[in-house]
């Protein structure tokens, strides 16, 4: 098994080159979905998250009312540290449980948008960042999301920096040209992990 981490900043395109991963045969391990996964109604997650923060972070329909959930945790870091310390033990646990499913000659990606924040590049086999220049993610965050342009330049500005995306990778992707590029660009990294995976074996 291989085990890839793979990064990039807002609007770089990780997303399209996730799907163009698992077009190929990568079994991919989305920690954003998993995190909105372990928190549903009815799960232990959303019970300790209720307890902790009170049931004012519930809607009326017993789901996780996300806006103010957030509002308390993004202006504390004490508080959003105790989110972390209820969330994260569960995305890993699922996580693991996922790659342990899906066979010893895979290629398993981890799509993790805050591995280059968190640290995380050394839990890999190897790490791709998947990279465009700043205007670039400026424009498809506002073209393409509709946000504003005030909004794109303060997510892009909380996340890590191009340079410190970039010096975490051990292959990069390059997205500022057409979506053609990217799929043979992606291509290319296959064979570079399938050839990887198999040196493994």
């Amino acid at each position: 098994m291989l085990r890839v981490g793979l990064t990039g900043g807002i609007g770089a395109g990780k997303s399209e080159v996730s799907r163009l991963l698992v077009g190929h045969g990568a079994v991919l391990i989305d920690s954003d979905r998993i995190a909105r996964e372990v928190v549903e109604p009815g799960t232990p997650g959303l019970a300790a998250v209720a307890e902790e923060f009170g049931p004012g972070i519930l809607a009326p329909d017993g789901t996780l009312d996300r806006p103010a959930l957030g509002a308390i945790v993004f202006a504390d870091p004490d508080r959003l540290a105790a989110l972390n310390a209820i969330v994260h033990p569960l995305v890993r646990d699922r996580s693991a449980e996922l790659e342990k499913a899906a066979g010893p000659d895979s290629v398993v990606v981890h799509d993790v948008p805050l591995l280059t924040e968190n640290g995380l590049a050394p839990l890999y086999d190897l790490v791709i960042v998947v990279d465009a220049a700043p205007e670039t993610q400026l424009d498809r965050l506002v073209r393409l999301r509709g946000m504003t342009e005030a909004d794109a330049r303060a997510r892009m500005a909380a996340q890590a920096t191009r340079e410190q995306r970039r010096a975490v990778a051990d292959l990069v992707i390059d997205n500022d040209g057409p979506v053609e590029e990217l799929v043979a660009r992606v291509r290319e990294v296959w064979a570079e992990l399938s050839r990887r995976t198999a040196a493994k074996g």
